[in-house]
């Protein structure tokens, strides 16, 4: 059934059958244009071979008398009149003459007669019949006037239409045939994945459901995080459904001319209706479905009017089954409560950031086609990216491929996707932005105090690597590897977050009795960790449970202007000082950590401005053995066996002895 109403509709593609374009209307009439004119041309120029000289017919046949004619050629004109063509030789014979004479008798024997007798060769053309001579005079200039009609008659007439089609839906019909996308190719997001895939088993097979009196869905709303996958869900939507897709922006709608969003929204729920069931995808849907009368000076009318029709096409008196709307945003917050309620939006499909097993799944996919080492874990590339979004998976598998080809390597290995995570969350490294000697070691020092921090606090995630090269806006990082996804945060763990922000800062005033601007960042997020735990978490002993508001909540739309700080000026000064303890602490545990491993904060200082970057493995070895790991070292059987493979047979004692003070020494 869908297929035949996919034929149906003029505008849709039909599978396999690529033909050329249409011509346009302004090239088909400059074809038009050229053939007439080239039939007028023709018309005249085979007239103007006969030739203009006229003689009487008496003069004709002098002519004929005088033997001064040796060749004619009878032909007919458009009205039938005979006539004759030819060459006369002059009197003296020195040239000819054309000429050209009318026969006053349709069947003159005579002159027959005399043109035998006198041996002129007599060549004749058949008669014209009245309607080619009709033809060849009427049809060039009716190809030039239906031209004309066609450029400024035709334009004329449908200028008034093109001014209407403004109000036509811009929305867009995919076909199977061009969308490829399936569900197989959408990953981490498996509760979304499941809410669509019920939605197309409803439409392949509605007996299923309307057995037990269940009814479609009207609706459904996807809102997530930018790059969390919401149009890819629907383009997999559209090439698992065997329905007409139509697809439209949200910004589609609103033009410069007031009511043109309203028309559009009722002609494109037309051509739902006359291809239903089907599916109409509206990807940011915020640009037209936001809230009515809210906001800092008013509504945007042209805007209500075309929400108001949005409405009431979903659900209002002439609704109709069969038409399910799949909308996209992300920003669910300002939408229309109307917009929202069942039998309009019925279903919410919250699609969130992916898990930890969610990243490895979407890693597998990107890295599908990129030639990957068999070293490469991807199950280690996904803890280390918490928080990122398919979007950045994919971003991080291209960075990877592309810093293998700068190599010229055959394979991407770990090392490429663990710096095309590093650049994707720190930044590219700017090796050329060098640092002078104070710099470098006071970045060493302040990078060193944030991992020993981090190490000697057991709250903290795991450390991956520390590095003093400028990555970003950042001179240094000490970077950290979660083992898991973590959605909710205990108070001791935020204390402990506190501690290792506080660790630079720390650093800086023990080792040089100075403080510089490096450690800006930290304080920034540690003040709004520290004012979160007092204000929004109820982690104060002296607040106590409760929401005091937040100071850097944004103003929108009407919101948060007045309100927001329903406490008192008492308050607010404990509020402040309550912040002021939490950060002070934090501080104070954090340079006593520093104080106790002091030596190792000098030597993994020392380590990296001498290498610039270690890894866990190499700073653990330092906190505990105050030095790097030793590498394995070859014994001396091997380094023998190395330099010499060949050795004498008769000489083993000697290889003992040699070796055994070599040991000794």
């Amino acid at each position: 059934m869908a297929e035949n109403k996919q034929s149906k509709d003029p505008k849709s593609d039909k599978p396999g059958k690529k033909g050329p374009p249409p011509m346009p209307m302004r090239g088909l009439a400059i074809t038009f244009l050229t053939v007439a004119i080239f039939l007028v041309a023709f018309q005249f120029l085979s007239d103007s071979n006969a030739p203009s000289n006229e003689m009487s017919y008496s003069s004709f046949l002098k002519l004929i008398e005088q033997d001064r004619i040796s060749k004619v050629v009878l032909s007919y004109d458009s009205s039938g009149n005979q006539f004759a063509t030819g060459e006369s030789k002059d009197l003296n014979e020195s040239g000819t003459t054309t000429f050209k004479v009318y026969i006053p008798f349709r069947e003159d024997t005579p002159l027959q007669n005399l043109l035998q007798e006198h041996s002129v060769e007599i060549e004749s053309k058949p008669l014209k019949t009245a309607m080619t001579s009709i033809l060849l005079n009427i049809v060039p200039f009716i190809l030039i006037f239906g031209i004309i009609y066609f450029i400024f008659i035709r334009q004329m007439k449908n200028a008034g239409k093109g001014a209407m089609s403004f109000g036509k839906s811009k929305a867009k019909l995919m076909t199977q045939d061009k969308n490829k996308i399936t569900f197989k190719d959408v990953a981490g997001v498996n509760e979304a994945k499941e809410e669509l895939e019920e939605v197309v088993e409803f439409l392949k097979n509605p007996k299923q459901f309307q057995n037990l009196g269940g009814k479609m869905p009207k609706g459904v709303l996807l809102s997530g995080s930018p790059g969390t996958g919401k149009t890819l869900l629907a383009k997999a939507v559209a090439g698992e459904a065997d329905v007409p897709f139509f697809t439209i922006s949200g910004s589609d709608f609103v033009e410069m001319f007031v009511g043109i969003g309203a028309s559009r929204v009722r002609d494109m729920f037309e051509q739902g209706k006359k291809n239903a069931p089907c599916i109409i995808f509206i990807d940011e849907i915020d640009a037209v479905g936001r809230s009515r009368f809210s906001g800092i000076g008013g509504g945007h009318d042209e805007r209500e009017q075309t929400l108001n029709a949005l409405l009431v096409e979903m659900d209002g008196f002439d609704t109709q089954e069969g038409i399910i709307i799949v909308a996209a945003t992300n920003r669910p917050d300002v939408l229309d409560p109307a917009l929202l309620r069942p039998g309009r939006f019925d279903r919410q499909v919250v699609v969130d950031l992916p898990t930890l097993e969610g990243r490895e799944q979407i890693l597998k996919i990107h890295s599908r086609n990129v030639k990957l080492s068999d070293q490469v874990d991807l199950k280690k590339s996904a803890r280390g990216t918490p928080g990122f979004s398919g979007a950045d998976l994919a971003n991080l598998v291209n960075e990877a491929a592309l810093l293998a080809s700068r190599r010229n390597a055959d394979f991407v290995e770990q090392q490429d996707m663990e710096e095309a995570r590093d650049k994707v969350m720190w930044g590219r490294e700017r090796r050329s932005h060098v640092l002078d000697p104070e710099e470098k070691k006071l970045t060493a020092y302040h990078e060193a105090g944030h991992a020993i921090a981090m190490y000697k606090t057991p709250e903290c995630e795991p450390i991956h690597k520390v590095t003093i090269i400028p990555r970003g806006r950042a001179l240094g990082a000490t970077m950290q590897l979660p083992e898991k996804d973590r959605y909710t945060q205990s108070q001791k763990r935020i204390e402990a977050d506190l501690i290792s922000f506080m660790g630079g800062r720390a650093a800086e005033e023990l080792i040089f009795g100075d403080v510089t601007t490096g450690a800006h960042n930290d304080i920034e997020r540690s003040t709004a960790i520290a004012r979160a735990m007092v204000c929004e978490y109820g982690m104060s002993k002296l607040l106590g449970p409760q929401n005091l508001g937040n100071r850097s909540q944004p103003v929108f739309l009407g919101q948060g202007i007045s309100g927001s700080h329903e406490h008192s000026e008492e308050t607010a000064l404990k509020i402040d000082q309550e912040v002021q303890r939490i950060l002070n602490e934090a501080y104070d545990k954090c340079m006593q950590i520093l104080v106790d491993n002091k030596e190792q904060l000098i030597t993994l200082s020392e380590m990296l401005i001498e290498r610039e970057v270690l890894d866990f493995s190499e700073v653990d070895a330092i906190m505990k053995t105050g030095k790097l790991p030793e590498e394995p070292e070859q014994t001396e059987a091997e380094v023998i066996t190395e330099e010499t493979p060949e050795q004498p047979e008769e000489n083993p004692a000697e290889e003992a002895s040699e070796s055994t003070e070599s040991d000794k020494a």
